[in-house]
Order: structure tokens, then sequence, then C-alpha cells
């Protein structure tokens, strides 16, 4: 196979405001490139791995920001449409202070990803993998978008191709309703499935404690292998053979969007390698480096993991 993991999404600009500043007021606004899909396949390529990611964006010094900051790390983007018109999406955050949350304001209509349709990609190309990543961000854009995932998700299926589905839901794009009825048939194709406990309650009506709810969604979805994430109580697995709960440490937060797609680039890593326990353990690992530095896409060395309990300087 050409890849080990195949994707689609739209390619954002995230532009964030210094800590202590609110957008309406904001004089400087740090710029990064962004996308969920592209996070994942970013950091499974630093890994080692074979990543290829496709979307749709308009030609222009702002696309060519999104495909650098990612092929620079080795994902394949010959499958991404490029068209002469439209504009790149955009969203801005405000960091948040305590007792003050941090905010998203998105600012992604009209944008050609939105339009996307089945015909317009190679998805002999992007079959040719061994596991094809979707998220519940792209199929909540709009119903061409949800068509699209659908889509591929179908087809990896029709070729014996694994799906792993991050359900990843955001309240500012759809209503828990409106994700299940999308996400539900996605959800009972694939191979893995993350799925937080709050999104496990908000999205499929699953409303039990810890790793009890894990195990409720893997038997209600017949999923193979569940992942859920519930803040500070810790990371929960649930497979045939076991459930397990991993403790998490807290660490200093720098920059947070980005953690939540390295902990499911890390995950699927081990994954990948037939040992979603280890992939867990450094799905963890990378979250924590993500929350350290600035950007959506985390930059780390497959050797780095090993550094994490030292606060000395490697020399």
């Amino acid at each position: 196979m050409t890849y080990d993991l195949t994707t689609i999404g739209e390619g954002q600009i995230r532009l964030t405001c210094e800590r202590g500043e609110r957008l309406s007021t904001a004089r400087s606004l740090r710029m990064t490139a962004a996308g969920s899909e592209a996070n994942v396949a970013g950091l499974l390529s630093e890994l080692g791995r074979s990543t290829a990611w496709a979307s749709k964006l308009p030609k222009g010094e702002l696309a060519d920001r999104i495909a650098l900051e990612y092929s620079a790390v080795g994902v394949d983007i010959r499958h991404t449409v490029m068209t002469e018109e439209g504009r790149v999406a955009l969203y801005f955050l405000e960091p948040g202070e305590f007792p003050l949350p941090g905010k998203v304001t998105y600012d992604r209509l009209h944008t050609p990803f939105r339009t996307i349709t089945p015909e317009e990609f190679n998805w002999d190309a992007l079959l040719d993998t061994r596991v094809v990543f979707l998220t519940g961000i792209t199929a909540a854009l709009t119903p061409e978008t949800a068509r699209v995932v659908r889509y591929f998700a179908d087809a990896a299926v029709e070729r014996g191709v694994d799906v792993a589905l991050d359900v990843n839901f955001r309240s500012l794009l759809w209503t828990g309703e409106q994700a299940r009825e999308t996400l539900e048939p996605i959800a009972r194709q694939s191979s893995i499935l993350f799925c937080s406990r709050t999104d496990a309650r908000v999205v499929f009506g699953i409303d039990k404690p810890d790793v009890q709810a894990c195990h409720a969604l893997r038997e209600e979805m017949g999923v193979p292998t569940v992942v859920s994430t519930d803040g500070r109580a810790g990371t929960y697995l649930s497979t045939a053979e076991k459930d397990r709960i991993f403790e998490i440490h807290s660490v200093p937060v720098i920059d947070r969007p980005g953690a939540g797609d390295s902990f499911v680039a890390g995950t699927l890593h081990g994954w990948l390698d037939g040992d979603v326990e280890k992939g867990i353990q450094m799905g963890t690992k990378v979250a924590q480096i993500a929350l350290t530095h600035h950007g959506d896409l985390t930059h780390v060395r497959p050797g780095e993991l090993q550094t994490l309990q030292s606060s000395d300087i490697v020399r």
C-alpha cells in the first residue's frame, strides 16, 4: 500500500489573540495553519508514517501557507484540489484566562471546500491505504461535506480498508442530534472510534461514568476499539478483551488547539503497530507536548518522546 493513513478535511488559518487580549480589541494576532485531519496526518508523518491529506483550497498565499505547513513534515498533499477563486477558512481564538474560557470564532462560510463532491477526488489513490481517518468536524460543515465523508467511509469498507472516526463534536457547527444522524452509520463501520465521554452523552445519548461510557459506546456501535478522553479524569479504552483507564498528568498550557489531534495521531501510531495501549500512552505524551508550544500541528521526533520526564537541557 502507498499510505499508512489518508484523510480529507478543510485547511484553515488560525488567528490567535495574545494572552490577556480580546478579539474585539486585539491589535495583533498570531497566524498558524490549522485543520484537524491535516494535524493528525502531519504528526503521523513526523513519526515516520506515510500519509496523505486531501482538501480543496483557493490558489493564493494563504493556501500556500497551509500547504507548506503540512507538506514540510511529509504529508502528501497532491490530492488537494486547487481552485482559481474563493477564500480560505479562518478561525479566531481567544485563549481565555480564568474565569473566562477560551473562545473560538469561525469565519469559514463560502469556502470552496464547503461545496466538494466525490467526483473531484482520486479515490483509487486515497484508498490505497491501511486506514482512512475521518472526523465529525468535516461532516458538520455542509450536506456536501457530509456526503463526501460518508462516501469515503463506504468506499473504504467496500475495499476492506479500516476506518478510524474521531467524533470531535463542535456545538458551533451542529447539534448533537444532527451529529448522531450523520456519524452513527460511520461509527458502526469503524475499526477504531475516538469519542470523548462528553461527546458520547451529547451525540449518542450514552450517559455513564468513567470507562463505563466507553464500554457502552463500543457495545452500542459494535466497534472493535473505542477510545474516550475525559479531561483530567483520564483516558478510557474499551476492546472486546478489556476495559482500561489511563491516568494523565497536567502540564502548563501555552496553546491548547491541536492537543486532541496529537493524542489521536499518537494513538493511531500504536494502533497501526497492533498495540493500541502503547499508542494511547504515546498519544498522551505528544498531547502534552502540543499543549506546551504554539500552533495546531505538533512538531516532535520519535526520540524526543523519551525526554519528556526530564526538565534539564538535552546537550
